[in-house]
């Protein structure tokens, strides 16, 4: 089994599939009413600790063998982020990575999320926000994913983190396949 992480401070998505990329489990670790970073990776270690819970190797069962997680953007954009939020992301980014090797006793792999989404054949339309489009492109395309909305009929907002967690595990498996084969 792949794991496939999107790390944020604010909503973390994980996606597990198995090797014939059937999802496995879809799920986000919600720290937004956490203020202190501390407060926040400790909410995360549980988290963390019950997704390894359900999916180490257990009793001669395959658990997660690869772990694969959306590297933090290293450059700013217009438009984009400040330093000091790049650079909170960063040290929480760090802090969740050792806690997946620690926990799962497995080395995270990181990959970009345009490479991630370029694994997987989806393309970002210029001037689309790219987790809308990696939505649509989920819903379209796997009968597995399934969302909950709001009243107003938008995805809940962890839906698109647990999205950009599938495409990374999507694409982990591809590049693990490609590993293989040479």
């Amino acid at each position: 089994m792949i794991l496939g992480v999107d790390i944020s401070t604010s909503i973390t998505g994980v996606a597990i599939i198995d090797n014939d990329g059937k999802l496995i489990e879809c799920a986000a670790c919600d720290l937004r009413k956490y203020k202190g970073f501390f407060e926040k990776t400790l909410q995360f270690r549980e988290f963390t600790l019950d997704l390894a819970d359900k999916y180490c190797t257990l009793f001669n069962k395959v658990g997660v063998v690869h772990i694969y997680i959306e590297q933090p953007f290293t450059f700013f954009n217009s438009g984009g982020s400040s330093a000091k939020t790049m650079a909170a992301l960063q040290r929480f980014n760090g802090v969740a990575s050792w806690m997946f090797y620690e926990i799962f006793e497995l080395e995270p792999q990181y990959v970009g999320a345009n490479q991630a989404r370029k694994k997987v054949g989806l393309k970002i339309p210029r001037g689309k926000k790219a987790k809308q489009v990696v939505m649509e492109h989920l819903l379209s395309t796997d009968d597995d994913f399934n969302v909950e909305y709001t009243y107003r009929g938008n995805p809940r907002p962890q839906y698109y983190d647990m999205a950009d967690a599938l495409i990374v595990a999507r694409a982990g498996q591809i590049i693990e396949k490609e590993k293989n084969s040479s």
